[in-house]
């Protein structure tokens, strides 16, 4: 499901923006953009992802607002600095110059003045972790409300499909009537006038209704119809159980129309083939 959320706070003693967009995919995956500093903890950011997502695409862009204090430090090496004023009050005397020997200058020499190491920052994981669930609570918001819209269109899908298993169910006697009727005449014609044997004739009528007969697939599309209709009105990811409802659903639907042998019942299994596609293609926009 597509979504998007942004969100700051504190964390090692500046300031962290987090931004998280999310697009629809079969399975979790993640993609991160971190500053150096944070990128040791990228590991644990798409744990703590994993946890509150079961399917989609996350890109993950973590930026400083304000940078952490820095920890650099100026270092003064006397003993260079006492070497070059040593230097140039020699230099000053054997070339018998005036003046003073300038601060400045010296502090500008070489080696003198200089940055200490930077120490690591210490940046607390869960300062982290903080701003990144204010981020995935803002996103979830944004997927609840999509998924509402998409919860009110695959239920409007199911109410189409069940209209027409309730045109085929009723088609189905008068279906098994007609081929019965069929089936007599197709007999009597080629007796050509002798008498017809009733008791061979309901064998195969028997028969014949025995191989159309599509009650056991009604009752299984019933049953999918029904756990899908509730899996929407769950609270926990149904989107992995609604695909598998959707293909047991069409499977169904495939059985009825080979045992059709009815126009009626063959156009009612062309639209539900249809509703189906609608919903496997929405299906999988949910988690």
């Amino acid at each position: 499901m597509t979504g998007y959320g942004t969100a700051d706070g504190p964390a090692g003693g500046g300031r962290l923006s987090v931004e998280i967009r999310t697009v629809n995919h079969r399975h979790f995956s993640t993609q991160f953009r971190l500053p150096q500093d944070l990128q040791p903890f990228e590991n644990d950011l798409k744990a703590r992802l994993r946890q509150q997502f079961e399917r989609g695409h996350a890109a993950v862009v973590a930026r400083w607002t304000e940078d952490p204090a820095s920890t650099e430090t100026v270092q003064v090496d006397v003993e260079r600095g006492r070497a070059v004023v040593d230097a140039l009050q020699r230099l000053k005397g054997e070339l018998g110059l005036d003046g003073t020997i300038d601060l400045g200058f010296v502090a500008r020499q070489p080696g003198v003045l200089g940055y200490g190491e930077t120490a690591e920052r210490e940046i607390d994981l869960n300062d982290v972790l903080a701003v990144l669930d204010q981020t995935v609570a803002a996103v979830q918001s944004m997927r609840q409300r999509e998924g509402e819209a998409l919860a009110a269109e695959l239920a409007k899908r199911l109410r189409a499909l069940e209209e027409r298993l309730a045109e085929v169910v009723a088609r189905a006697p008068q279906r098994l009537d007609a081929e019965r009727e069929r089936l007599r005449s197709s007999v009597a014609d080629l007796l050509d006038g002798r008498a017809l044997d009733e008791s061979r004739l309901s064998q195969e009528i028997a028969l014949l209704a025995d191989k159309l007969d599509i009650t056991e697939e009604i009752v299984r599309l019933r049953t999918h119809i029904g756990a899908f209709r509730e899996g929407l009105a769950g609270t926990a990811a149904v989107g992995k159980q609604l695909s598998f409802l959707g293909q047991e659903m069409l499977r169904e639907v495939n059985t009825i129309g080979s045992k059709a042998n009815d126009a009626a019942i063959a156009q009612a299994v062309i639209g539900m083939k249809g509703d189906l596609e609608k919903i496997r293609e929405q299906v999988e926009n949910i988690e």
